[in-house]
């Protein structure tokens, strides 16, 4: 009976520990005192300071009380349907008006980005309306905290706390899943390093940053790591904003212009170079449909 007792014990130990896991998040000074919230990105902060950056800035924020392992916006990511969407209530008349208006109000804005990549400025307010309805709706979740959790799931004890999670409601097998996870964690660590540096270079609080549960940040959305390649000072002040409209109407026309966007661009190419911008079709055609209804 004694290895039947043993073993129930350790079973009863591993479910505290995932549930501790579950839960986990930073709340201030509590945080140093519990060891098991620390541990949920104990290995990142390890990563990030192994790959340069600076290792007492890292501790202190993570130990931000803001911070903590969103479980609910990373399972989007394994739960997620683009088809579920409904970008219909964007072709509303309500929305095209709101779209002219915005279009009238930054005027100056979409002509310069227009006469600097030649970029149709219908199209860019289309992008802004879909994404963000205008700067009405940024998300709700941190960025930091979003690509945090993404990238921790490195870590095979995050993915396994994250499958007792969400694997009575996603369609993946475990299979799938723990190839997704490894996949996505390796991609967001790497959008997390351009976030931070973006932080750092545009003198940001990281912890002040809301986005997408994706991690997509600003009018329009950019990931991280499109911002240090693609994304434009639309008004001259020196520095990169995409909470401010100049900026992201001219990143926008910069992003398109990256991916072959030109003056006079027939419908099938318009068509492949937004597709870049959101691999859905149902995406690129509601945009390309709006920027029609803005002509009127």
């Amino acid at each position: 009976m004694l290895p039947v007792r043993k073993n129930c014990v350790s079973y009863f130990l591993f479910l505290i520990c995932l549930l501790s896991m579950a839960s986990c998040s930073y709340t201030g000074a509590a945080a140093h005192a519990d060891n098991n919230k620390e541990n949920c990105f104990e290995s990142l902060q390890r990563r990030l300071a192994d790959d340069g950056f600076d290792k007492k800035k890292i501790e202190k924020l993570y130990s931000g009380k803001e911070v903590s392992f969103d479980t609910k916006g990373v399972s989007l990511y394994f739960v997620h349907s683009e088809s579920k969407l409904n970008y219909d209530q964007f072709l509303e008349d309500s929305n095209i008006r709101n779209a002219k208006a915005y279009m009238e109000a930054h005027k100056s804005e979409f002509a310069a980005a227009e006469k600097a990549f030649g970029v149709d400025g219908k199209v860019i307010a289309a992008i802004l309306l879909v994404e963000t309805k205008l700067g009405n709706y940024l998300g709700n979740r941190l960025v930091f905290n979003t690509l945090s959790s993404m990238a921790s799931l490195a870590d095979q004890d995050m993915r396994n706390m994250l499958w007792a999670r969400i694997s009575r409601t996603t369609q993946l097998s475990k299979e799938e899943f723990e190839e997704k996870a490894e996949r996505k964690s390796g991609w967001a660590y790497e959008e997390l390093k351009a976030f931070l540096k973006y932080a750092d270079k545009e003198s940001i609080n990281p912890l002040g940053i809301v986005g997408s549960y994706a991690g997509a940040m600003g009018l329009c959305q950019f990931m991280p790591s499109n911002i240090s390649t693609l994304a434009k000072d639309g008004n001259s002040d020196g520095r990169i904003d995409l909470f401010e409209p100049a900026d992201a109407i001219m990143s926008i026309a910069n992003y398109l212009s990256n991916y072959g966007w030109y003056a006079g661009i027939d419908a099938k190419a318009a068509y492949d170079v937004v597709y870049h911008y959101n691999h859905s079709s149902y995406y690129v055609n509601t945009i390309l449909k709006i920027a029609e209804l803005l002509k009127g």
